[in-house]
């Protein structure tokens, strides 16, 4: 999705499509270049949380903010449950054993999705939204 305004400096943005482990992280922009003429941006140089940088063009990022990062974080973790509730499913009649231990891993992922996220993850209801959870992160 191309940017529809610039961003500048010490704005964040995400790599739509990663390549490298760090791209799949929040970058900020340290450098970018202007077209003399107008303020077309030729290309954005984006610094990752690694100390990576890289050059991209603005068809290749997206203007992000912490907030966007919570928001992809809910919809990945969301998947991940997912997947996970239907390996358990299939591995009940494969494995018992196995079935067991995969859903240690999906129940942890849906406590950690409540108290770090505060969002509430139902298995039997994973292809509707995470709903916000107002107890979460409350001492």
């Amino acid at each position: 999705m191309p940017l529809t305004t610039p961003i500048g400096m010490g704005d964040t943005a995400r790599v739509d499509h990663p390549e490298h482990a760090f791209e799949h992280r929040l970058g900020t922009v340290i450098d970018f270049r202007l077209d003399g003429v107008t303020t077309w941006v030729h290309w954005y140089r984006l610094r990752f949380p690694t100390d990576d940088e890289r050059t991209y063009t603005p068809d290749k990022i997206t203007a992000c903010s912490r907030d966007d990062d919570r928001a992809a974080l809910v919809t990945n973790v969301t998947a991940a449950c997912r997947f996970l509730r239907d390996a358990c499913r299939v591995a009940h009649d494969y494995d018992d054993e196995l079935s067991a231990e995969i859903f240690v891993y999906t129940a942890s992922l849906i406590d950690t999705a409540r108290t770090r996220l505060g969002v509430t993850l139902d298995p039997a209801r994973l292809s509707e939204p995470a709903t916000l959870d107002p107890e979460a992160g409350r001492s």
